[in-house]
């Protein structure tokens, strides 16, 4: 169903190690907004979608956060790779670097493992796809602090192409919202039948 291009969406060269960013910047990997938890959220949620819209909206969607979801993996490996013991000890870090060493683990900034908690999946489409809008909104949000408590233009710049994505996700969701609505609002005299991988 996939193919994989094997280079990032947006280049991710960090020349300057900052395990202090590492810390926080991992709750996009692994965190509630995150990008491991909008991945899952969508891509179970295009099940119960009626319209073949939402179906691709969430699939689509759900796929690109897969992206992401490499590129803050790759954001924060690199802001590890170069740390001393000493750089990690002062970011707060040595727990992690205990359990993980500089390794990539799904965890918020506050250290919180990821958990299945963190995404929805209610099997009604007007719900699963108003819960859509709120995260796009809450991880563009996340974005922006992020972008605000950074001060090194290689890791802004990622940080900023996935705070316009967010943006773009938030309009497509709000486009299958109205698409799931008007149909039901429309006399049916047919069904939309989903896909055999779907039932």
């Amino acid at each position: 169903m996939w193919t994989y291009d094997k280079f990032l969406e947006y280049p991710v060269k960090i020349k300057n190690p900052n395990p202090k960013m590492a810390k926080i910047i991992i709750t996009q990997y692994g965190g509630p907004d995150g990008e491991l938890a909008a991945s899952l959220r969508y891509l179970s949620q295009r099940f119960s979608m009626i319209t073949s819209q939402a179906i691709a909206t969430c699939n689509d969607i759900g796929t690109e956060e897969l992206a992401h979801l490499e590129m803050v993996g790759s954001i924060v490996r690199q802001l590890m790779k170069g740390a001393s013991r000493e750089e990690i000890d002062a970011a707060g870090m040595s727990a992690y670097y205990v359990d993980h060493g500089k390794g990539i683990y799904p965890i918020s900034a506050a250290g919180v493992p990821f958990t299945a908690s963190y995404i929805q999946s209610k099997g009604d489409p007007i719900v699963d796809l108003t819960e859509d809008l709120a995260a796009e909104q809450k991880a563009r949000a996340t974005y922006e602090y992020l972008i605000k408590m950074a001060d090194d233009p290689d890791v802004i710049e990622p940080l900023k192409f996935l705070r316009e994505r967010e943006v773009v996700h938030y309009q497509r969701f709000g486009e299958a919202l109205r698409g799931v609505q008007d149909y039901l609002q429309e006399p049916h005299l047919f069904t939309i039948e989903k896909p055999e991988s779907f039932k």
